[in-house]
């Protein structure tokens, strides 16, 4: 295996471990997510019993969190290790979407390094009120940044890192994926809109509370974390 091939293999590992991550924060916060684990678990010398290691849902939805991270901040690792194997000095390559797709990846690996559970920009002095832009697919403005806490929309959220790692595997690595084979069928309909998360139902199940609503001016319902839920057919503002 090349080092080229190698770096592939990482990256799209780290792809993989970034979608399982999603689907298991979303079964967690959906309470479908079974939380089972050993009764006696044994590994070397050491032995625990479910009791020490057993998780609470409120726990496995607060760690589900950052578990999605973690997997975001490895894809940002593996891209700028992948990105240094094949390009020499990246940071002064002669084409830009390189250049951009490199110091993203470096920066928000750079944020998370020292403080993973709370990352924090570190922007070097070079790379300070700089734009590092792929058209249609992620953009960094750094202005302002150097110290402040991590911000997925600094960057454009954990979905544009997750194009970003297929660009960086499929454009910059020249891999050639394979065919993709059959994937299951979703057992549910679900739809999401950055946290916030719809599952098509039905029928209103039986145990549903009412709620009273206050409807904004504008007809709109707001449903908390800065989102409005419309009437069908009414344009976006």
């Amino acid at each position: 295996m090349t080092d080229r091939e190698h770096h592939i293999q990482q990256l799209f590992t780290a792809e993989l471990q970034f979608r399982l991550a999603s689907a298991v924060r979303l079964a967690v916060t959906g309470n479908r997510q079974p939380l089972d684990l050993p009764m006696e678990w044994v590994h070397g010398q050491h032995r625990v019993r479910y009791e020490e290691i057993a998780l609470r849902h409120d726990q496995a939805d607060y760690a589900a969190d950052f578990l999605h991270r973690s997997a975001s901040y490895l894809m940002a690792l593996a891209m700028k290790d992948a990105i240094r194997a094949v390009v020499p000095n990246p940071k002064s390559s002669s084409d830009a979407d390189v250049r951009a797709a490199y110091q993203i990846a470096r920066l928000i690996r750079n944020a998370f390094a020292h403080a993973p559970f709370s990352p924090t920009w570190s922007i070097d002095p070079d790379c300070r009120d700089r734009t590092f832009e792929i058209a249609d697919l992620i953009k960094l403005d750094t202005t302002g940044l150097q110290g402040a806490p991590f911000d997925w929309r600094h960057y454009g959220g954990p979905l544009a890192l997750f194009r970003l790692a297929r660009f960086v595997r499929t454009t910059v690595l020249k891999d050639d994926p394979a065919p993709r084979k059959v994937v299951p069928i979703p057992s549910r309909t679900i739809i999401q809109q950055g946290d916030l998360i719809f599952e098509k139902v039905d029928g209103i199940p039986p145990d549903a509370v009412p709620v009273e609503v206050k409807k904004r001016p504008d007809g709109g319902i707001d449903l908390g974390g800065g989102y409005v839920l419309y009437p069908q057919g009414k344009e976006e503002e």
